[in-house]
């Protein structure tokens, strides 16, 4: 035990640790931002000094904080507040009345941005909205609505605010659907990749920088409510370093983030990849920076001529002849500079040819101790998981099946889709493996939908593509989203597991993890939310632990002030915002006149954001509106 005072003590709960020497203990104490002791509440309780904070838990089950092996967070913050999610929504109507009450509130010229992993299978009617419904709901205001990687849909007023007309070229790489007469109809396709899908989503207004800030802090706490506490970065098309990530850097230096961020360097420009990794290089240095932000190397994208793109509406394309020999010239200097790398790749087709690059590499420069992998990988061989296990590599596989799946069925056939990517197997031949979603455009960013798809094997939309004999135990597909990553972001011994040493990174679970109902898994959250020991999100019982909130979404009219995120929509009378103002305004639970509805004066441009000493001191802010 270790003799100075824990900053931080836990007790009283049913803790998994992921630790096979002690699975599950009583209680944890924290020093320093890192695990010190675990054990019984008896033996963890003396560390406790004068200034030592304790948390009750309740008797409840506590877990490690999750990481993500793939999330674009740096760019899906800096838009989140402008997207209204229809993701967890159960059906049709209820997310068209989401966008009918959006588009009320949304002024000229903005969008309403409908961005995220919805499907029409998880609707009760199974369909998506027609474009005369967008135009019925949406007369004036521009929507512009992307499903997943295959598609968008826009209003007239969209395509008015885009400047399609019949005489917009098609562009290469996509189509825009169009009448008898030649006019746009409103529907984009990817074929087959969703470049038409994005220049046409950059194309509408951007939130300005302090807003991008805001931003970013809410959609890390949406990830927190979630028991997000990490995430591995994958960059971004024009994604470019170090100016956009200019936002997360500003919020690391001012100590605001609330995931630890390891980000990889996304190539920019077709036939130039040699050059961005060259400068990359020169000018930054791998693992630079923090606990809490990290440069991880280089990909997901390492060469356009190696992009084998995962609409499974789409026929898998074939890579380009020249994909050998560009791919050779990157991962030579990355090789060469020590840097890891991940590659997309989705068709085992892509993957071999990759892997005939990286063999040639690793004869004349060693990849032994580059922690390289690639992403994706959903119908990956046997022979390959072997070639990669030999070049010391891994595999990080996402719940794209899980949205995608019944589109997978339909190309593939159900035989196909069974070990659609082979989970279970890689992990009985020993390789590394992780899990992640790949959000925020291709899938939702929710871990529990992830994990609900490891272990049953079922779609969003409750189609079982993965027999269970394929599916995962629950502690197996935990392992996935807490210690495996660790691998993943060279970071193992570190994070993972609740144990002396590691990170203090852990969460309470709404549910039961290990004893719900399989059902259950995709719908729960988190009430507590820990990283380094920090309480970044709070709920329920532990509600008045949450001290830190992000001040409210900005801009006032944000679809997240009203609906929230993932499966959050609605009127929320008892929303996390007005729990929090009960628990620090001065007219303490029983505000009769004003119902604790501060959310106008949180938004207001008076000095009330302070919620400790300006609600506390002078009572009620509800007149700053």
């Amino acid at each position: 035990m270790n003799a100075a005072p824990a900053d931080l003590i836990l007790y009283n709960g049913k803790i998994t640790t992921l630790d096979r020497s002690a699975p599950i203990v009583e209680a944890a104490a924290v020093k320093d931002g890192k695990f010190i002791a675990i054990g019984d509440t008896k033996d963890i309780l003396p560390l406790a000094g004068d200034h030592t904070k304790r948390i009750d838990l309740q008797g409840r089950g506590v877990l490690p904080g999750l990481v993500d092996n793939h999330l674009h967070i740096i760019r899906g913050g800096l838009n989140f507040n402008m997207e209204l999610r229809w993701d967890g929504v159960r059906s049709l109507a209820d997310a068209m009345d989401m966008l009918k009450r959006q588009v009320a509130i949304t002024p000229p010229p903005q969008w309403v941005r409908v961005v995220g992993g919805f499907t029409e299978h998880q609707f009760a009617e199974k369909r998506l909205p027609t474009i005369e419904e967008l135009n019925a709901v949406a007369p004036e205001t521009p929507v512009f609505l992307l499903h997943l990687y295959d598609r968008a849909f826009l209003n007239a007023a969209a395509l008015r605010a885009v400047g399609y007309t019949k005489d917009t070229p098609e562009p290469p790489g996509g189509e825009i659907t169009r009448d008898p007469a030649g006019n746009p109809t409103g529907l984009l396709l990817a074929k087959p990749n969703a470049g038409i899908l994005y220049a046409t989503l950059a194309k509408g207004p951007k939130l300005p920088y302090e807003y991008q800030l805001n931003s970013t802090r809410h959609f890390m706490r949406e990830l927190n409510r979630l028991g997000v506490t990490g995430a591995i970065d994958a960059g971004g098309g024009f994604q470019n370093y170090p100016e956009d990530y200019k936002v997360i850097q500003d919020l690391s230096d001012a100590g605001q983030l609330t995931v630890r961020i390891a980000y990889n360097l996304f190539t920019q420009k077709p036939k130039e990849e040699k050059d961005d990794f060259l400068n990359w290089t020169k000018s930054t240095t791998y693992k630079q920076g923090t606990d809490y932000f990290r440069h991880n190397g280089a990909g997901e994208m390492l060469v356009f001529s190696a992009a084998d793109f995962e609409d499974f509406r789409q026929p898998r394309p074939d890579m380009a002849p020249e994909m050998e020999g560009e791919l050779e010239e990157v991962v030579r200097v990355l090789a060469q500079n020590r840097w890891p790398w991940r590659m997309h790749a989705t068709y085992d087709e892509t993957i071999s040819r990759a892997l005939d690059v990286f063999e040639k590499v690793n004869k004349d420069t060693p990849l032994a101790g580059l922690n390289w992998f690639f992403d994706h990988a959903e119908t990956i061989s046997e022979e390959s998981i072997d070639r990669i296990a030999a070049l010391g590599g891994g595999v990080a596989i996402q719940h794209r099946m899980a949205y995608q799946g019944e589109y997978f069925v339909e190309r593939y056939g159900f035989k196909a889709a069974e070990a659609t990517p082979p989970v279970a197997r890689m992990l009985a031949k020993g390789a590394k493996v992780s899990a992640g979603t790949d959000a925020t455009r291709v899938a939702s960013y929710n871990p529990w939908v992830c994990l609900s798809w490891l272990v049953t094997g079922r779609t969003v939309g409750g189609l079982r593509v993965t027999p269970a004999h394929n599916c995962l135990d629950r502690e197996t597909a935990l392992r996935m989203w807490t210690e495996n990553v660790a691998w993943f972001n060279n970071e193992e011994g570190q994070r993972g597991r609740i144990a002396p040493g590691y990170l203090a990174d852990m969460i309470v679970p709404s549910a039961d993890y290990f004893a719900c109902a399989e059902a259950e898994i995709a719908d729960i959250t988190a009430d507590l939310t820990l990283v380094g020991g920090k309480v970044v999100y709070g709920a329920g019982s532990f509600t008045a632990l949450d001290d830190t909130p992000p001040p409210p979404a900005m801009p006032d009219w944000s679809p997240v002030r009203r609906f929230g995120g993932y499966a959050a929509w609605g009127e929320r009378p008892a929303s996390q915002l007005s729990r929090t103002s009960m628990n620090f305004c001065g007219c303490a639970n029983s505000c009769g006149v004003h119902g604790h509805n501060h959310a106008p004066a949180w938004g207001a441009r008076l000095p009330v954001s302070d919620l400790k000493s300006f609600w506390g001191a002078l009572g009620c802010a509800c007149w700053a509106v």
